[in-house]
């Protein structure tokens, strides 16, 4: 994952300052990945993510914004409105019908979310409290979907005190790897 200012991810890549995933090699341009068009809450925006090639494992990667996640068609703001949403109570018509999306498209999103709740909740509570040692324990909600989801705010709101603001569900795709919603969405170690 990687910032946002495309000339920024330019010259951090081509001054050897981005480190490969896998090795910790350093990461070198390698052309770019087809490019998309990714939905806002209104309109949609054209994205084509840098390639890189690690110098050490040879391995390739996409150099993937924090404002995008892996395999959806939506910007994070807009997944993580739904979440959100389903964290208070809301049907997946209900946020579909909200956000111009299909239902079976908000369902999917909210399926997949549910199946990782928990490891989800462990992970984001872990970094609150790595940020903010002095953070009181979070009181259960009754829902794991919606414990998930106060856990990545608890540890958005740690992390803009430590390290400076950015949006939450930003922040979510960057510790995420982009892989919120993927099979194995985060690493906990």
């Amino acid at each position: 994952m990687v910032g946002t200012d495309i000339a920024e991810v330019e010259r951090e890549l081509r001054a050897g300052r981005l480190c490969c995933p896998g090795c910790g090699g350093v990461l070198r341009p390698w052309g770019h990945a087809r490019a998309r068009a990714v939905r806002q809450r209104v309109g949609t925006v054209r994205v084509r993510p840098r390639r890189s090639r690690c110098a050490g494992c040879a391995g390739t990667h996409v150099l993937l914004a924090e404002l995008l996640l892996s395999r959806r068609a939506d910007v994070v703001a807009v997944v993580g409105s739904a979440l959100t949403a389903k964290a208070c109570g809301r049907g997946h018509r209900r946020i579909a019908a909200s956000l111009g999306r299909a239902a079976s498209t908000v369902r999917g999103w909210l399926r997949r979310f549910a199946a990782h709740a928990e490891r989800i909740r462990v992970v984001f509570t872990g970094l609150a409290h790595a940020f903010d040692p002095d953070l009181p324990a979070a009181e259960p909600t009754g829902s794991g979907f919606a414990d998930a989801v106060a856990a990545i705010g608890a540890a958005a709101r740690a992390a803009s005190l430590r390290l400076g603001p950015r949006p939450p569900w930003r922040f979510a795709a960057r510790v995420s790897g982009g892989r919120l919603l993927g099979p194995a969405p985060i690493n906990p170690s």
